[in-house]
């Protein structure tokens, strides 16, 4: 396995190609080239060419290091200060991210951006449909979108999961409509074709099973949606906080008989590219720490459905903050 070793010497890091093969019980490693001072100047391309073998396998570990480090270094160079929600550290994470997706992936041709979406919608219609208990495979629904595979043993609620998932992103993405209430309805019975007839605001009360909180009274749910897009509107929170913040908010009215959470993260998603940021995927592999941070966060909502300034909030935008840093370098490198 190749890799990249840092040693930092007083302010500066030192970059070296190192790799490790285990040999028994023991792991050797060795150092193949020093790589200097500076991320920017590391050519990766010749670096493959002239260590062939050493750096097949692990070329794409090597980029997201180089690359996600390269713009973590510029985004510490421009001094910024924490924000609510934000320490230093995250506040520097999302920068890295923005600088790359501005100078880089917004620069691209239309078909390669297009490919890079399509990449990120099939790993996000995957995670967010299988938060909700969707079995279909990342590689089954690979076939599904570009061979119209139908995958065997899934049920046809499954598919529809998917390809409504699919239809409803690309045409967010492309018409980064104005959020309100209209809006909302309209991306849920989207996501629900075929699969759910229960159009509209649900008119009766819900109980979540397993879950400690209670959803907003039928009555009610219109005036708290009401509450929560005038909020949204007002709101001078990070564009990253403010899409957090409305989601659990979103997540607590449970506006909708289901598909509450599918469409919590479409337009958690859709305030993030109105502000000219990428979008975001919550893995399915974290559903369980996912889920209890906005358990937690619920306590921040006790006194008002707006409030947005309670600690109660920090553990799940940490735990967004890390989704982000992971989903982005992850789908977006270029």
């Amino acid at each position: 396995m190749a890799y990249i070793h840092v040693k930092k010497i007083g302010n500066t890091k030192y970059y070296t190609l190192r790799i490790s093969v285990r040999k028994g019980n023991n792991i050797i490693t060795k150092d193949i080239e020093n790589l200097g001072t500076d991320l920017s100047k590391i050519d990766l391309y010749k670096l493959e060419k002239k260590h062939k073998s050493e750096i097949r396998k692990s070329f794409s570990t090597l980029k997201k290091f180089i690359d996600s480090n390269h713009y973590l270094e510029k985004a510490k160079e421009k001094k910024l200060k924490s924000k609510e929600f934000l320490p230093k550290n995250s506040i520097e994470t999302i920068e890295a991210i923005n600088l790359h997706y501005t100078s880089r992936f917004l620069k691209l041709d239309v078909i390669s951006k297009k490919e890079i979406f399509d990449n990120f919608l099939l790993k996000f219609a995957v995670n967010s449909t299988s938060i909700e208990g969707n079995t279909i495979t990342l590689e089954q629904a690979a076939r599904l979108f570009k061979e119209d595979i139908l995958p065997k043993g899934k049920t046809l609620r499954e598919v529809y999961d998917l390809k409504n998932t699919r239809k409803v992103f690309f045409w967010l993405l492309e018409e980064l409509p104005d959020i309100d209430i209209q809006l909302i309805i309209r991306i849920h019975d989207w996501l629900l074709d075929e699969i759910d007839k229960r159009n509209g605001i649900r008119t009766t009360d819900i109980r979540i099973f397993g879950s400690p909180f209670k959803p907003t009274p039928a009555q009610f749910v219109r005036d708290d949606l009401n509450v929560l897009v005038s909020w949204y509107k007002a709101s001078k929170l990070h564009p990253l906080v403010k899409s957090v913040l409305f989601h659990h908010k979103f997540e607590n009215i449970h506006p909708f008989y289901d598909g509450n959470g599918r469409t919590g993260r479409l337009v958690l998603n859709l305030i993030l590219l109105k502000n000219n940021f990428p979008p975001l995927i919550v893995s399915r592999r974290h559903r369980k720490e996912y889920l209890d941070r906005i358990n937690d966060a619920d306590k921040a909502i006790k006194s008002s459905l707006i409030n947005d300034s309670s600690e109660h909030y920090q553990g799940l935008v940490d735990f967004i903050v890390s989704e982000y840093k992971e989903s982005y370098w992850d789908t977006f490198l270029v």
